[in-house]
């Protein structure tokens, strides 16, 4: 019964899940890590320390604050490492022959609805969701609505402001 147990709790942690990621997207990923674990607690310490020193920690703001600080960066540093032991390095150059869609590609597109011509769009993890880059997530309706398409399909993509066409142009 125990085993079952702690098999249940590992798994309330997402342990399973995997992160979706580039090489540069693992890379950002550690850097933060580090910066946390470094400036960041170094930061929140000093806060903590000086909030202190004010007195009475029953009504003292700065206190809160800089102790909410703290759970927000301990919160990020556990998430950080999650996502980076379940790391998935993703590549869109696996398949040559091909060119299926996949996490990792790069899609280039023409927007049959508004007719606007030569958009690129990036495949990624949810980790590495950037829309000022044209980088989409795997998860996105966009992004599913391309997955496992080839050059030549055309895909259609519901979104709040109604049905739009894409055919894809080039994947790279």
């Amino acid at each position: 019964m125990s085993d079952d147990f702690s098999n249940d709790d590992s798994a309330s942690f997402g342990d399973d899940d995997q992160t979706l990621v580039t090489k540069e997207g693992l890379k950002q990923l550690k850097e933060e890590l580090g910066q946390l674990k470094t400036s960041g607690r170094q930061e929140v310490a000093q806060r903590l320390k000086e909030a202190i020193s004010y007195g009475d920690l029953s009504e003292n703001s700065e206190y809160e604050e800089a102790k909410n600080e703290q759970a927000f960066v301990e919160g990020r540093i556990l998430e950080l490492e999650r996502k980076i032991k379940n790391a998935k390095i993703i590549s869109g150059k696996k398949d040559s022959k091909g060119k299926s869609i996949e996490v990792g590609s790069t899609v280039y597109v023409n927007n049959k609805t508004s007719g606007k011509d030569g958009e690129k769009y990036t495949i990624v993890g949810s980790t590495e969701t950037n829309p000022f880059d044209n980088k989409v997530s795997n998860e996105s309706p966009l992004g599913k609505s391309f997955l496992n398409h080839k050059k030549g399909d055309t895909v259609s993509v519901e979104t709040p402001s109604g049905m739009i066409k894409y055919e894809i142009t080039k994947v790279a």
